[in-house]
């Protein structure tokens, strides 16, 4: 980073000083804690002022989804982490591979616990470690997500440099997600999401209010594409993976609420379709055997709703 990038940081919305933690010292315990909640309060209207760009993310990242593209994340410190986190819980929510959306954090996942914060400052390194996880490879048109709350991270702007290189060839898609309006990794984006969250309670400590928006507006992307691409039934979790006996039970409820048949019948139903919600709720719904049903499904893409509208049409 040079002198003049450094200069530069105490201007920046993330790093001002906020006049109304300014004697957060002096406060008792309740009303301290009290001034910090009134300050993440502020945080779910920042990401509301964001919603048509994340609608328009959510829709671009469904669309490379269905002609086998994939997500990635890259970020540093909370950032990376956040991002990382959020990649994490795809595949046992949504029964989806752990190489569709993945998580790249600067360092490595060393700084998952440890920081790192010098990893962050190198742009090569940010290249590199997209270049490696293997984006868009065999053409696939992939998405990154650049996260910096401050806007100007090195190691994201390198990878999202490279990751625009394969835009006009195979689709690739770059978006930014910072919480400083006209930011660097803003205007290095295809889509730029930016919940302003304003000074810190903390000066500077963008786990915080940027922290909280960054876990929201990851929540709504992934959750958003998962939902686009027939990974949900409603708001049920028909991908769900029962692998322990919380979600053997999530997944006979699910069942159960799906088709309206009891606890019973749903746990036979989950055991007769091979542990696969939405092949259990096709067998009861159309009335059919595994093999069937699994037809079905595939004819229709793998999304339940299609599956059942289309077979009653």
């Amino acid at each position: 980073m040079s002198a003049s990038d450094v200069s530069t940081l105490g201007s920046l919305l993330t790093e001002s000083r906020n006049s109304a933690t300014e004697h957060l010292d002096e406060l008792s315990t309740l009303d301290m804690l009290a001034v910090i909640n009134d300050e993440d309060a502020k945080v779910a209207a920042a990401v509301r002022a964001e919603l048509a760009s994340i609608a328009k993310a959510v829709d671009e990242i469904a669309s490379r989804f269905q002609r086998g593209g994939r997500l990635f994340y890259v970020g540093a410190g909370t950032s990376g982490r956040l991002g990382v986190l959020d990649a994490s819980e795809c595949p046992p929510t949504f029964s989806v591979p752990a190489e569709l959306v993945q998580g790249l954090i600067a360092g490595g996942d060393r700084a998952l616990r440890l920081s790192s914060e010098h990893s962050e400052d190198s742009r090569a390194e940010g290249a590199r470690d997209l270049a490696e996880a293997g984006f868009a490879a065999d053409e696939k048109p992939d998405t990154l997500v650049g996260i910096a709350a401050s806007g100007r991270t090195p190691y994201v702007l390198g990878a999202m440099e490279f990751a625009k290189g394969f835009a006009k060839e195979q689709g690739a898609l770059v978006i930014g997600l910072s919480c400083v309006p006209g930011s660097l990794v803003a205007r290095a984006a295809n889509i730029a999401i930016t919940p302003a969250t304003g000074p810190e309670v903390i000066t500077g400590s963008t786990r915080l209010k940027a922290g909280t928006a960054t876990k929201l507006v990851l929540n709504m992307l992934s959750t958003g594409v998962m939902v686009r691409t027939g990974a949900t039934y409603g708001n049920l979790m028909v991908n769900v993976r029962p692998t322990n006996a919380k979600l053997v039970d999530r997944a006979e409820r699910i069942i159960a609420a799906a088709t309206g048949c009891d606890a019973v019948r749903a746990a036979q139903l989950l055991a007769d379709a091979g542990n696969s919600v939405k092949v259990a709720i096709a067998m009861e719904v159309l009335q059919l055997d595994r093999a069937d049903a699994e037809g079905k499904l595939a004819d229709a893409g793998g999304v339940l709703a299609v599956a059942l509208h289309s077979a009653k049409d």
